[in-house]
């Protein structure tokens, strides 16, 4: 396909893109990533699937997520990569490796995807519970928030991870001020705030991106949020969905339902037939439309397990059997 078709579909995929339009884009990009992401490729083929006769999202064929971790997924040489996020990884596991050829596509997605659902950043305060940009640049999740910290023109944003004394002081001065804040961090960093530094937070959203594995007593979201929401006296706890293998986030306000951007979709598939996919109200993997990974993939097969609901939100509820350990909270227990 032509650069004309994918410079058009940069300048679209961020708009409010109707159904039509949305499966009109994505299967385009499905035809172009397959004949020009060779790892891609080889998986279609590998599977007998004819692209000439995929006329619906559904029967798109969806990589695998593992692949990112022992293939260079894009469109292309890899020599083009402007970037390479990293996943977090045990000393014993192959993180995965997102080779991002235009590195400003997940810049204005993670832009316009918070301001869609918060606002304009430069009304906030970020306070992050993560390991620094210095630290673990090579994060898409730090690079985002980095990124967020600096459009925030704030001089009291910034990364607080481990220096939980200044961050509560920060936090206390904010809520004095009335300044709108957002404090956003891994799990078990939350959950140690909560335990050692309750406070009422009224002007503040809390919002946890998971990761406790290997940290501390398992514990499941709910009871996260019950132990957060009664420690802060707040009603709900955010969280935010993504992945180094994704340029989009998803983010739920509450309840554990989560709302995608227009250009993501989440769909979900039978765990044993991997080719039955849109179920709706039924529990199976989920699979996720990234419109934003135009020189990657935008179709990821990965193994999370949920639910999506009639409106198009949808639930985590955890992991497939047998999936490797990931998350946030390894990220920050390798420094």
């Amino acid at each position: 396909m032509s650069d004309t078709f994918l410079k058009s579909v940069e300048k679209s995929i961020f708009q409010n893109l109707s159904e039509q339009e949305f499966e009109n884009i994505t299967l385009k990009l499905f035809k172009f990533q397959y004949e020009n992401n060779k790892v891609y490729a080889a998986y279609v083929d590998m599977l007998g699937a004819d692209i000439n006769v995929v006329k619906r999202i559904n029967q798109i064929p969806f990589l695998p997520i593992s692949f990112f971790k022992t293939y260079p997924v894009i469109c292309g040489n890899v020599k083009v990569a402007e970037q390479i996020f990293q996943s977090s990884s045990t000393t014993s596991d192959t993180p995965s490796r997102h080779y991002v050829k235009d590195v400003g596509l997940y810049i204005e997605s993670f832009l316009k995807g918070f301001k869609r659902f918060y606002g304009n950043i430069s009304d906030y305060c970020l306070l992050a519970l993560l390991p620094s940009y210095l630290e673990r640049g090579n994060s898409s999740l730090v690079y985002m928030t980095n990124k967020l910290i600096e459009d925030t023109h704030n001089p009291g944003s910034g990364f607080y991870m481990d220096n939980y004394d200044e961050l509560v002081e920060k936090l206390k001065q904010n809520e004095e001020n009335g300044q709108k804040t957002l404090l956003i961090g891994v799990t078990y960093a939350l959950l140690k705030l909560a335990e050692e530094y309750p406070m009422e937070l009224r002007n503040t959203i809390i919002m946890e991106t998971g990761g406790m594995k290997g940290r501390r007593e398992e514990l499941t979201k709910q009871e996260v949020h019950q132990i957060l929401s009664k420690a802060f006296n707040v009603p709900y706890i955010h969280s935010e969905y993504g992945m180094t293998e994704l340029l989009s986030q998803a983010y739920s306000k509450g309840s554990g339902v989560f709302e995608c951007v227009p250009w993501m979709r989440v769909l979900i598939r039978d765990v044993y037939d991997p080719f039955r996919v849109g179920l709706v109200k039924e529990s199976g993997a989920i699979n996720v439309i990234d419109l934003a990974n135009i020189y990657s993939c935008s179709f990821i097969a990965t193994d999370d397990m949920g639910i999506v609901n009639p409106d198009g939100t949808f639930e985590v509820a955890g992991r497939l059997d047998n999936s490797d350990i990931r998350g946030c909270n390894i990220m920050a227990a390798e420094l």
